[in-house]
Order: structure tokens, then C-alpha cells, then sequence
């Protein structure tokens, strides 16, 4: 039967228009924006996943950034402990001149104050953004190297460990400019005089051996951890890339695919509208019947 009231095959071409519309607008809007999952509509789970991990990204590039700034200290802390070894091997060579009966101790001493000098302007300036682990009455510092989130949901900030108290080279600088407590007070106190004997002199040259001997193990330390936060820092860049990569899996478009999808779906589109305007012309068709 034909109906000049209702017209149902005009009708179910319309819904086949409208679903094919709302694919076309879908397919369109994952073209333009690059994204499947744009919101939590278009799915709850995958959104997220993504919501959360996007998040701990942003936290785990801080952490990246804050190890640079510890990677800084480090590596600070441990050019001043190579240049402090340097002068402390100039005393201990001075020392070994003087042994010479010959020479003039009160020349040798002139250096090795100087040297002292040097000891104590090394240390204060291994200092960055306020931070001295060579010149310091604390004992530890921490370096910020990642961002954990555990199996519970719960998070955490990690930090690496250092003892400066034990590997300092002096606890303080005094007001006359030199340092004292630490690694190196001992070596401050080494003082030849012209009535200096070889007993005097073997007994600095072992208050020097016993101080390059702690600050080789000082330099080890930091040697060691200098290669945690390298380690730490590439490690950190592959996580923060992994994590990028796996959210992309969930919810970035495949442009390929909606390349296709959206070559297909303007082409239903089309056949769409071409089985509508049939539709709604064959109430036009009933005019003939009345023809004479």
C-alpha cells in the first residue's frame, strides 16, 4: 500500500542518512584531532588508562629534570674532589723536598700555605644552586631520580642517597678563609719550620697519605654515584618514551584506516542521499494515477 501520509520508505532512508552522518562526523573528528579516544565517551576504560599515564609522564619528566640538577652537584662535587686530590699530591711532593737537608724549608712551607689556600677555595666553590657537598656539617644529601606508582595506586618520589657528612672535604670555612674539620683539617695543619726534622716531615707525609687515601674513596663514592644518575637519567627517557608509546596504542587514530573509513563512509553518504531523494519522489509517482 501505498500512503500519501506516510512515506516509509523516505523514513528509513533518513535513519540510514543520520547513522551514516554521525560516522562520517566521527570518522572526520579522529582525522582532524588525530585521536580515537579523545574523551571518556568514546571510551571509558581506554580514557582512563591514557588520563593517568599521561599524568605519571608529566611526573616522571620532572624527575628527569630534578636528576639533572642533582647530575650537576654530582658532577661538581666530583671536579673539585679531582683538582683537591691534585693539590694535595703538590704537598705531599713538597714534603718529599723537603726532606733534602738542603733546602729551604721556610720556601717550601710558603707553598705549601698557598696550596692550603688552594684546598679551601676549591672546596667552597664546589657549590651549585646553594648546594656545597664538599664544604657541609650535614650528613646526607639526596638526589631526586624517579617516580614510582605502585601496584596499589599509591605513588612516590625515589631519591638516591649520598653521605656527604663522611666524604667532605671540610666541614666548615672559617673566617680567615681556610677550611677545617672533614677529609682535609688534618692537612691544614701541616707546618715546616726551618728547625722542621725528617720526623716532623714523616709525620705529615703520613697525615697527607691517610687524607688522599679518604679522598680517593671520596672520589670513588661520588665516581659511583655519578654513574647511578647516568644510568638512572637514559633509563628514565626509554620509561617516559614506553609510556608515550603505549598510551598512543590506545588512543591515537590510525590514519590509515579512518583515511579509508572516510573515503567509504562519504561515499555511503552519497548513495544515502540519492536513495532519500528516490524515497521521496515516489509520492510525486501517484500523481499519474489521476491522470486522464
Amino acid at each position: 500500500m501505498t500512503s500519501i501520509l506516510t512515506n516509509t520508505s523516505a523514513m528509513s532512508a533518513l535513519q540510514t542518512l543520520r547513522s551514516i552522518n554521525t560516522s562520517l562526523s566521527n570518522t572526520q573528528d579522529r582525522v582532524s584531532s588525530g585521536y580515537k579516544v579523545a574523551q571518556a565517551s568514546d571510551n571509558v576504560a581506554y580514557w582512563s588508562i591514557s588520563t593517568t599515564m599521561n599524568s605519571d609522564k608529566k611526573a616522571l619528566n620532572a624527575a628527569a629534570d630534578a636528576l639533572g640538577v642533582g647530575a650537576a652537584k654530582v658532577d661538581t662535587a666530583y671536579a673539585a674532589m679531582e683538582s683537591a686530590i691534585g693539590a694535595v699530591n703538590e704537598i705531599k711532593a713538597k714534603l718529599v723536598t723537603a726532606s733534602e737537608q738542603s733546602t729551604d724549608k721556610g720556601q717550601i712551607q710558603l707553598e705549601i700555605s698557598k696550596l692550603q689556600e688552594q684546598l679551601s677555595a676549591i672546596a667552597q666553590g664546589a657549590s651549585f644552586s646553594g648546594e656545597n657537598w664538599l664544604v657541609t656539617q650535614n650528613t646526607q644529601a639526596n638526589v631526586v631520580d624517579g617516580f614510582v606508582r605502585e601496584a596499589d595506586g599509591t605513588v612516590k618520589v625515589t631519591v638516591a642517597t649520598f653521605n656527604v657528612g663522611t666524604y667532605a672535604l671540610f666541614s666548615t670555612i672559617g673566617a680567615n678563609g681556610l677550611g677545617s674539620g672533614g677529609v682535609l683539617g688534618s692537612i691544614m695543619s701541616v707546618a715546616l719550620t726551618s728547625v722542621s726534622t725528617q720526623g716532623d716531615i714523616d709525620g705529615f707525609m703520613n697525615i697527607v697519605e691517610a687524607a688522599l687515601s679518604k679522598m680517593t674513596d671520596s672520589a670513588a663514592a661520588i665516581g659511583a654515584l655519578q654513574i647511578r644518575v647516568e644510568l638512572q637519567d637514559k633509563y628514565s627517557s626509554k620509561l617516559s618514551d614506553a609510556i608515550e608509546a603505549g598510551v598512543s596504542r590506545l588512543i591515537d587514530a590510525d590514519m590509515e584506516e579512518e583515511s579509508a573509513r572516510l573515503s567509504a563512509v562519504q561515499t555511503q553518504q552519497q548513495l544515502a542521499i540519492q536513495s532519500l531523494s528516490i524515497a521521496n519522489s515516489s509520492s510525486q509517482n501517484l500523481l499519474s494515477l489521476f491522470r486522464q
